[in-house]
């Protein structure tokens, strides 16, 4: 019995390395992506460094939960198709391994993928969406944060522009500029040598010093100026914050969503079928990390072996992957009409599952496929 632990030791490692690799070069590429968005929302708007960072990370677990079973399906393709091509799986196979045996380690390896897609699903995934909502509120209410950027034109709501020279270390703001043509039959600018932000609980006031306002009436082009010494201009008026209406279905805890109690379908929106269908499809996302990985491994092991290499049954198996999305659509579809079809959120994990045996069956006979010679043939 020791060649056999040894035979699922090696082959679970090359999984697990390939699995790291491919997992790595995923995560990155979908947080790239992420990371340029977030990076105009947040420093274009006169955030630090540090706050990009905690956003980054903060939708990490969500980038992660999509690159998982990608990974784990790309690493049982890439060893198997080298194993195969290497002679190894024909050597393995010559001492009496079936199919069904050899899937073994890839069956250990699925798990653990299994077990991570558990945790971001459940744990990791919810909590992080919901501190980021947590911190975009913050954000959004910083009003501080988002007019004082030194040197820039900035655009804080439809008809306002304000413009700031420079920015002292003690809080002085120097040469600024407002244009408010919010109304239609006049528009303001003021312009100012000196300004200060003044906050309160529930507003905020910029106090412009030594500064001139022009009034342009629209309906003659008359230009009304006035200089003042000192004057106040509601800037938390045109701040317009979205107030947070609740939680998000994808924020809310797996057992939470499973009670789908009036109370929480009114904070989110959804109804009792669509909270159910969410709650189980984190299971099924969850056994798809196995799928994934079995299914990427039994589609290769058809068709025999060839020095040619697998490159049909790497396509095969692709397509699967895509059947397999297109019965996840049609089985949260129906979930999320009924809540008594609940049971329909596990369509894509049972059909996947029931596709690798199939598979994992006709490698272990591959004579059902082949054209058997009819009796009298002539040779």
């Amino acid at each position: 019995m020791g060649h056999v632990a040894r035979f699922d030791r090696y082959m679970l490692s090359q999984l697990m390395v390939l699995f790291g690799f491919f997992s790595f070069v995923l995560v990155m590429v979908y947080w790239i992506n992420r990371a340029v968005v977030l990076f105009d929302q947040l420093i274009a708007d006169g955030q630090s460094a540090m706050v990009f960072l905690e956003f980054t990370a903060l939708s990490l677990p969500a980038v992660i939960r999509l690159a998982l079973p990608l990974a784990g399906f790309a690493a049982a393709v890439y060893v198997t198709n080298r194993m195969t091509s290497e002679s190894e799986m024909v050597v393995v196979q010559a001492t009496g391994y079936s199919a069904f045996r050899l899937a073994r380690p890839v069956v250990y390896f699925g798990i653990i993928v299994m077990l991570l897609m558990t945790v971001l699903m459940h744990v990791l995934v919810p909590r992080s969406l919901a501190q980021l909502e947590v911190r975009q509120a913050e954000i959004a209410q910083n009003v501080t944060a988002r007019l004082l950027t030194e040197g820039r034109f900035i655009e804080p709501t439809d008809g306002i522009t304000f413009y700031i020279n420079d920015i002292t270390p003690n809080g002085e703001l120097r040469n600024i500029f407002l244009s408010d043509i919010r109304n239609p039959e006049s528009h303001m600018t003021y312009t100012a040598a000196q300004a200060f932000l003044v906050r309160t609980e529930s507003d905020a006031q910029l106090v412009m010093i030594n500064g001139l306002a022009q009034t342009l009436r629209t309906a003659d082009q008359k230009l009304f100026t006035t200089t003042f010494d000192d004057f106040a201009y509601n800037i938390g008026a045109f701040i317009q914050i979205t107030p947070n209406k609740g939680r998000n279905a994808s924020q809310v805890g797996t057992i939470e969503l499973l009670g789908a109690s009036l109370a929480l379908q009114a904070e989110t929106g959804k109804s009792a079928a669509r909270l159910l269908a969410n709650a189980h499809d984190r299971f099924s996302q969850s056994v798809l990390g196995l799928v994934a990985s079995l299914l990427g491994f039994a589609a290769l092991m058809v068709g025999g072996f060839s020095r040619f290499g697998v490159w049909r049954q790497i396509v095969f198996a692709i397509f699967l992957i895509i059947i397999i999305k297109a019965v996840e659509t049609v089985g949260l579809n129906l979930a999320r009409q009924d809540a008594s079809l609940w049971f329909m959120s596990y369509l894509p994990s049972v059909f996947g599952i029931i596709i690798v045996w199939c598979l994992l069956f006709t490698s272990t006979k591959p004579y059902l496929f082949k054209q058997r010679p009819r009796i009298g043939a002539q040779p």
